[in-house]
Formats: structure tokens, C-alpha cells, sequence
């Protein structure tokens, strides 16, 4: 039988763990909705940062064979929220995907972060910004934004399911790069049955085409009961976070209070630093207006979450694939964790949760070069869409995006299942017989390449008041709520540091 697992909402900087932050007070109300991303932000003089260089020491990145990596010839794609074309991103080293968010039909927002979790996301992966000298952990990857989350976060999982299909679809389309890994700081509101939920069909379907899937396991706190989804399916690498108390040791690590826990099933797989990480700043974004307290000097913002442990895991991983380039994603999942470091305080010591080690698994790559093939039972990918989407709503004009449709129409999962497996779900720019963008690559844009736009122009939306045509579309209310136990506003957070609920 499936196991049932809760998932937090779409947050944009919102913490969901009941704990502080680096010292910082537990998280308070928002006076917007969240969404699923899951990050916290931290005010300058209480929260003191963690840069990656600190980070970098921590995981075992800096000395050693693993000094050398800097996952040159690996594609990461980031499904998040897009990224901005600020300093600290080198326009060479990143590629727009299609942008699948409802933002996509505004020419000034396409492709765009206006939230600032994805650009906090790169930064992490793939940043370096010469005015303070922050380099991501991978700064050589090629890193491809398909940008699914809109200035508040706002997400269906239809939209994240359909980027999954398009980065599987397109892993091989930059041979000199090709996709491997697959960042998801992000987590559904659902629970649905591991064996048949749509959400864990699609990553399912990514890590046996070769990519690893790195997912968050979101921010609800240590006694959430349950992962976020698709952190709780078996197969892919379920990250929490770390709080490094500011030192490059692990021996003071401790299992960070707003990290997810499960009552039983699967078990988060690593963790990594995730408490105060200073990464890219998003100039005007949604979360560096709000909280300006958890800026640095003008380049960096400080976030804390389980979306940036997973995305330091993430750049760690394309590191070892970068290392062993015929490895499977289970041999990456499996070095990864039994090359880890005991984290010997408090939770984690009590269940045996341990930090990545770059070298650390690299170790183990030369020890266990056959890894037996994880055989967990599979998602078919038939569950309903609302199991997925549990009480993380979309909304417009207060009406909730629900049953088996999609943002852009009817979604019959199996239909949908057949088709994603048989690898014809995306033809071009069109998804399930939806346009969705154009058809191929094109240089429109600051990336060193970009997937072409169209307009959403057949489909309607489930409100049926409005085709995607309609120019009254950008006024209209998107929102994305917590359908049940009341709503975002309902929450308080303090500005010591920058949360996203939703994006882990």
C-alpha cells in the first residue's frame, strides 16, 4: 500500500519550521499568499551568513581530488521560479528553458525570477560574483531555468509535472552538456499514494533517463510527519538542512528545526547547510522587497531552507557526475549517502542523518563500483491530480484549480502517464495538446540560449471566464493558497531571514 505524506504550501520567503533561524525569531504572517518553495531570510546584525566558500569547506568540496571539480560538461536544470539576469549569474553559463509559469504571457516578466528564489537557487549552483568573490559550488555547469513560479510563488504541480516532462524530453539537446541532475527546492501540497501520484511518476521517469533528481524536503518543521512531495518518493535524493552555527566544522552541525521529518516510510537521505546561506541577490524581486533585512551589502541576500540545501546538494552532484560521467543516477545517490559525515548533535545524531562529503563520496565511487539497482515500487502515474496537489491551491478569481485538469486544460493522468513514458507528452513546444512555447531554441534573450514563448492562446482556464488570449489576463487575481487550515496570512514570520514554504 502507498504511503500518505502532507506537503507544505507554495511560500515565497516563508518559513515553515516552527523554530528560529541562526538565532533569528521563529518565522511570522505574510500578508500575500505563499506557495511551495522553501526558503527563510535573515536581518542584518542577528543572522550571521554562511557563505559558500564556508559551505564549499563543510561538504568536502575545497581539498583533495574534489578541489579540482567544478562540474564542467554537467547540465543542471533548476525548475523554480526563473532566474535573473543579474552581475553574479554569467550569462554564458545559463540557458532559459521554456517558461511555464503564468508569468510566461507577459513579455517584460517571461522568463524572469520575480521572486528571487530561483536566482538565490543559481547562485548557489553556478553564482560568481566578482564584487564579493562568491562562487557557486559548480561554477562550471551550464545550468537551464524552467521557470515555473510567479512573483508570489504562485504553482500548480501540473506546471512542475510538465517541466519534469520537458527536461527529460530535452536532456541531450546541448551534447556538450548534457542534463544530469534536476534541482527541485520545491514541494507540493499533497499526499498522495507513492504508487500511482502523478508528481512522482514524472522524477521517476527523469532518474531512469539517466538525471538526477534532487528534491527538498520541506520546510514544515521536525515533527511534520511526512515529506514534501516528490521528496517522499523512494527513489530520488531527499535533502534537509544543516545550521553550521557559522563554522566550517561539522561537529557543531546540527538537523536545522524547520526541516520535514516522517513518522515512518522513507527518511530523508542527506543533509547540507541550509541555514543563513548567502547567495545572489534579486534586485526589486518579491522577497528582496519585502525583507530587506536579509540583504548584504548590494549582490548578496541571506535564505534559509531546505530549497538551498537541496540546491548545494544538487551542485555537489553534478560535481561527481562531472568526476564519474558514466555513473547512474543510483550510483550517485548511493555515494552520496554512504559517503556522508555523521552529524552527531541532537535529531540527527538520534537518526543516524548524516552531511553530504564531496571526498566522502568520491571515496566511496572507487570502492563500490556496482551499485545494486534501487527496486522500489513504482509510481504508475494514474492518481488524481488533487492528491497531489493536497491544500496548495492555485487560485484565480477565487476559484481553486481542482480535479484532473491541468493550468491549461483536461489532464487525464493516465493518458498523461502513457504518454510521458513513451516520451511524446512535449512535441515541440506543445505539452498534452496544449501550445506552451515555441517550438525550438532561439538566442532571444540575456542566457546564452533560450527556448522560444507562445501565447496560451487555446487553452481556457478552469474558471471558464477568460481564454489565455485575453488581454485582461495579467490583472486577474493568481494566487496560491493553503486550501485547508486556513491561509498563508493566517502565519507570522519574523524579517531575521528569508523562508519559502513551498519552494523547500
Amino acid at each position: 500500500m502507498g504511503r500518505l505524506r502532507k506537503v507544505s504550501a507554495f511560500t515565497a520567503a516563508v518559513a515553515l519550521g516552527a523554530g528560529a533561524l541562526g538565532g533569528g525569531a521563529a518565522p511570522a504572517a505574510a500578508a500575500e499568499p505563499a506557495t511551495h518553495w522553501a526558503s527563510w531570510l535573515g536581518s542584518a546584525g542577528i543572522v550571521q551568513g554562511t557563505t559558500l566558500k564556508q559551505i564549499r569547506t563543510v561538504i568536502g568540496a575545497d581539498t583533495g581530488a574534489a578541489a579540482t571539480l567544478t562540474g564542467k560538461g554537467v547540465g543542471v536544470a533548476l525548475i523554480d521560479t526563473g532566474v535573473a539576469p543579474v552581475s553574479g549569474l554569467p550569462a554564458a553559463q545559463i540557458v532559459n528553458g521554456p517558461d511555464l509559469s503564468m508569468e510566461s504571457q507577459a513579455p517584460d516578466l517571461r522568463y524572469l525570477d520575480t521572486f528571487g528564489h530561483g536566482t538565490h537557487m543559481a547562485g548557489i549552483i553556478v553564482g560568481n560574483d566578482t564584487a564579493t568573490g562568491t562562487k557557486g559550488l559548480a561554477p562550471g555547469v551550464k545550468l537551464t531555468s524552467v521557470k515555473v513560479g510567479t512573483a508570489n510563488g504562485t504553482v500548480d504541480v501540473t506546471q512542475v509535472i510538465a517541466a519534469v516532462d520537458w527536461v527529460v524530453k530535452h536532456r541531450n539537446d546541448d551534447a556538450a552538456n548534457p542534463i544530469r541532475v534536476i534541482n527541485l527546492s520545491y514541494g507540493s501540497g499533497g499526499t498522495p499514494n507513492t504508487w500511482n501520484d502523478p508528481l512522482g511518476f514524472a522524477v521517476e521517469k527523469a532518474w531512469q533517463a539517466g538525471i538526477v533528481v534532487v528534491a527538498a524536503a520541506g520546510n514544515d518543521g521536525n515533527s511534520a510527519g511526512s515529506l514534501a512531495n516528490p521528496a517522499s518518493d523512494d527513489y530520488i535524493l531527499t535533502v534537509g538542512a544543516t545550521d553550521t552555527k557559522g563554522t566550517v566544522s561539522t561537529s557543531d552541525d546540527q538537523l536545522t528545526s524547520f526541516t520535514n521529518l516522517g513518522n515512518g516510510g522513507k527518511q530523508i537521505n542527506v543533509l547540507a547547510p541550509g541555514a543563513s546561506v548567502l547567495s545572489l541577490r534579486d534586485p526589486g524581486s518579491y522577497i528582496d522587497a519585502t525583507y530587506p533585512g536579509a540583504r548584504s551589502g548590494d549582490t548578496l541576500f541571506r535564505g534559509s531552507g531546505t530549497s538551498q540545501a537541496a540546491a548545494v546538494t544538487s551542485a555537489a552532484a553534478a560535481l561527481l557526475v562531472q568526476a564519474r560521467p558514466s555513473a547512474t543516477p543510483d550510483q550517485i545517490k548511493n555515494w552520496l549517502v554512504k559517503g556522508s559525515v555523521r552529524v552527531p548533535n541532537g535529531i540527527a545524531a538520534i537518526l543516524g542523518l548524516q552531511e553530504i562529503s564531496v571526498n566522502g563520496a568520491l571515496a566511496r565511487s572507487t570502492l563500490t563500483t556496482t551499485t545494486t539497482a534501487q527496486s522500489w515500487m513504482k509510481s504508475n502515474g494514474s492518481g488524481t491530480l488533487d492528491n497531489s496537489r493536497g491544500d496548495s491551491r492555485v487560485m484565480m478569481d477565487n476559484t481553486p484549480l481542482a480535479g484532473q485538469r491541468s493550468v491549461w486544460g483536461n489532464l487525464p493522468t493516465t493518458t498523461w502517464a502513457a504518454r510521458s513514458a513513451a516520451g511524446t507528452a512535449w512535441t515541440g513546444g506543445v505539452w498534452m495538446g496544449n501550445r506552451l512555447a515555441g517550438d525550438d531554441w532561439t538566442g532571444a534573450s540575456w542566457a546564452s540560449r533560450t527556448w522560444a514563448p507562445a501565447v496560451w492562446s487555446d487553452s481556457t482556464p478552469w474558471s471558464a471566464k477568460a481564454a489565455w488570449s485575453d488581454p485582461s489576463w495579467a490583472g486577474r487575481r493568481w494566487t496560491g493558497r493553503s486550501w485547508t487550515a486556513g491561509s498563508w496570512s493566517g502565519r507570522s514570520w519574523s524579517s531575521d531571514d528569508w523562508s519559502s514554504a513551498s519552494w523547500s
